[in-house]
């Protein structure tokens, strides 16, 4: 014959699974939100983020990133892969101002469930250069001090989700940040050794005018700032006309561009009877090759200073 249990142990029992339950929870989320093998899980869209948050969280993060050497995120469609990535962190770092175009709406409602964090949010607005109707050109990552802002942020953000280990974040980022600065006085000594009236470079799209402002090179593409925009034969005419009128000698290939729409422009200017040649290729949209020197954010920069100056010194 069962017994009753009395309600006061009833109460005792329930009270020891609640509290049970909620130390499970409590281990899965928060401050301690980390996965089996004990690290934070970073997504990044662009490379230029993912390079960043590897130098800064070192063996502390596992770094993933979504768009690889040559994909242009001005079009870029989120795959149910990338889904399943961006579901998996705890953490997303994403450009911002745009850049991101179709997948913003993805980001913002993920935003309501996790840590969703743009990189550029704590650039000043006066440092951005406005293009229309309020939005601003999203190639920070041209400009290295503002570049520094955005690691910055990702410092901060590491940070704030794991601050047990902030000192480690603290470190690694102020070495970096220093590395940025001896970046940031290269690019502006070489760019320099181009004679001012050769310091022209023209690009697929409009990708480079940060790094016309902070370099002090004047910067001409055929598209705008987002491949998106389509470009048509008058911008074709236009820029060969500039390339006869004023003899410049090279003009620029982008790794995330189709080079189709500079080699329409060469072609023109040929006819004119005015050769220009290809000075290399930049990367704008998308770093190079995992396991390269380009395939990291301070490699690029170094990359497109060494072959801008290269061609047109």
């Amino acid at each position: 014959m069962k017994k009753n249990v009395p309600s006061s142990i009833k109460r005792f029992l329930l009270t020891l699974v609640f509290l049970s339950l909620g130390a499970t929870l409590l281990a899965g989320c928060g401050d301690g939100a980390f996965k089996d093998d004990n690290k934070l899980h970073v997504t990044s869209t662009i490379g230029m983020i993912n390079d960043v948050v590897r130098e800064i969280g070192g063996d502390r993060v596992e770094a993933i990133g979504l768009m690889g050497p040559g994909v242009d995120p001005h079009l870029y469609k989120a795959s149910q892969g990338d889904i399943a990535k961006l579901e998996d962190a705890d953490i997303i770092l994403y450009s911002g101002l745009h850049l991101e175009g179709k997948m913003t709406e993805i980001l913002e409602k993920m935003g309501k469930d996790k840590p969703v964090v743009a990189v550029t949010k704590n650039i000043p607005e006066d440092s951005l250069i406005e293009v229309a109707d309020g939005t601003h050109d999203p190639h920070v990552w041209f400009d290295v001090s503002l570049w520094m802002s955005a690691s910055e942020t990702i410092r901060d953000t590491l940070v704030e989700n794991d601050p047990e280990h902030e000192a480690e974040y603290r470190e690694r980022a102020d070495a970096y940040l220093a590395k940025l600065e001896e970046l940031d006085r290269y690019a502006a000594e070489q760019i320099a050794t181009i004679p001012k009236d050769g310091r022209v470079m023209v690009t697929a799209h409009d990708a480079f005018g940060y790094f016309g402002n902070a370099y002090d090179i004047e910067v001409v593409g055929l598209q705008g700032i987002s491949t998106a925009a389509e470009y048509g034969s008058k911008d074709v005419t236009a820029l060969r006309d500039m390339l006869v009128e004023r003899g410049i000698k090279a003009v620029f290939v982008e790794s995330s561009v189709p080079k189709k729409s500079i080699e329409a422009v060469i072609e023109g200017a040929k006819k004119l009877g005015r050769e220009v040649q290809i000075g290399g290729e930049l990367f704008s949209d998308a770093m190079g090759q995992e396991g390269t020197e380009e395939g990291t954010y301070i490699g690029m920069v170094k990359h497109n200073v060494d072959t801008i100056v290269g061609a047109l010194k």
